[in-house]
């Protein structure tokens, strides 16, 4: 093994922690990684890669029932639900988090507050996806350098 490889590695290894340690993964994520293996080496990728799509889309879904006149707190509310989740079900922390705070902005229909956590969750799963793509990135350069990460 190069030199770069272990660089890598330790590169991968100090980026995952800083993700844990400030919040953006928690266990969930970890969990996630123990189910990879050899029959299943992109399983972690994948199964993140469906919560990227799915999360552009609710985002998108709940940026348009906050456009709408009067917004449709109701379906804001479901998504958060669904994106609360979905961000759990991989780990994502943070995003979790945000999610959980749109409930009383929308039963108290407060289109304000609900503004302020589309922004935020907007930016939470911005950080959480580029420290997940850099994450990947990693991974991929490790295997091309012919070493292995756990």
């Amino acid at each position: 093994m190069t030199m770069d490889v272990n660089q890598l590695q330790a590169k991968l290894c100090e980026h995952q922690s800083a993700m844990f340690h400030q919040g953006f993964l928690d266990d969930q994520f970890s969990q996630l990684q123990k189910l990879q293996d050899e029959s299943t080496p992109d399983f972690v990728l994948e199964v993140v890669t469906m919560f990227f799509d799915d999360s552009e889309s609710i985002l998108k879904n709940m940026a348009r029932c906050l456009e709408q006149v009067p917004a449709d707190f109701k379906q804001i509310d479901a998504y958060a639900h669904q994106y609360k989740g979905s961000s759990a079900s991989v780990g994502a922390a943070r995003v979790k988090n945000v999610c959980a705070t749109f409930r009383p902005f929308c039963e108290t229909k407060n289109l304000d507050g609900c503004m302020r956590c589309l922004q935020q969750l907007q930016q939470e799963y911005s950080l959480l996806k580029n420290g997940l793509q850099y994450l990947f990135r990693l991974q991929k350069d490790i295997k091309a350098g012919g070493g292995s990460f756990s």
